[in-house]
């Protein structure tokens, strides 16, 4: 069986079809979902498909790449996560500096507080940080060695940096999750990353609605497309496809502190 370590079931594409996704989920053997929230403004929905059943759950907090939206502090975000029993990460949180818009990074002063906002929260409210980074990865490892002062835990989701930053991610004990892009045609580092990953941090993900794998590249992505990234994976690495969806199905789990049903419901 496999798990969805990272999906947008309440983004536009997925949110008004909800029950053909669970389907295609449970046909695809994919027993799990943590569905990600981006704004405080999202987290009611997010929060509300995380109840619709035992296998799905749910994290709370602001992507770096949102602006002019709510901005919580450290008791905002551990209220909503202590308030909901569906909620097991904080974030995503991170960095993000590709689109830049004229700015410089020291413009981005705004997302490195959010960041150490979030990582603030995950550690009073003992949850993993789901890791957003783009085009900073020194920033956001500085800031996670600074803040995390060691305790800080979780994944670097939808990874896309070299085997140095992965390396760097494991040595502060986090995760890394592979989504699709593993698939794409010039990911030729990624899937370096692939095989150099050992099994036991190893995550997969769609980041559904986006980033649909090889051989749906361009079409709207879904959770039950995360076993094409595990394929991808096994090929790389020279084992079995039911390998990888156990070290990550089994990560997943510990990493939560879920259990999935035994049966897919």
């Amino acid at each position: 069986m496999f798990v969805d370590s990272h999906c947008h079931l309440s983004f536009p594409g997925l949110r008004e079809r909800l029950p053909e996704v669970l389907r295609d989920m449970r046909a695809a053997q994919v027993r799990g979902a943590l569905v990600i929230c981006t704004t405080v403004e999202e987290f009611p929905e997010v929060s509300a498909i995380a109840h619709t059943a035992p296998h799905l759950w749910a994290s709370v907090g602001v992507h770096p790449d949102n602006e002019d939206v709510h901005e919580p502090d450290v008791d905002e975000l551990l209220r909503l996560a202590r308030g909901d029993e569906r909620v097991v990460a904080i974030g995503e949180t991170g960095l993000d500096y590709y689109r830049l818009n004229g700015r410089s990074m020291a413009d981005m002063a705004w997302q490195r507080e959010r960041f150490r906002v979030h990582i603030r929260a995950a550690l009073a409210a003992d949850l993993p940080l789901i890791i957003h980074t783009r085009s900073a990865s020194e920033d956001t490892l500085a800031i996670l060695r600074e803040e995390g002062q060691g305790r800080a835990r979780g994944v670097f989701h939808c990874f896309t940096e070299t085997v140095a930053v992965a390396r760097s991610a494991l040595e502060l004990g986090f995760h890394v999750s592979l989504s699709g892009i593993v698939t794409f045609r010039n990911a030729g580092e990624l899937r370096e990353v692939a095989r150099m990953l050992p099994l036991d941090r190893l995550l997969i993900e769609t980041d559904s609605p986006y980033l649909a794998p090889v051989p749906y590249r361009g079409k709207t992505n879904t959770p039950a497309y995360v076993p094409y990234v595990a394929a991808e994976i096994a090929r790389e690495r020279g084992t079995e496809v039911a390998a990888i969806a156990e070290a990550s199905t089994r990560n997943f789990e510990r990493l939560f502190g879920v259990q999935l049903p035994q049966e897919h419901p």
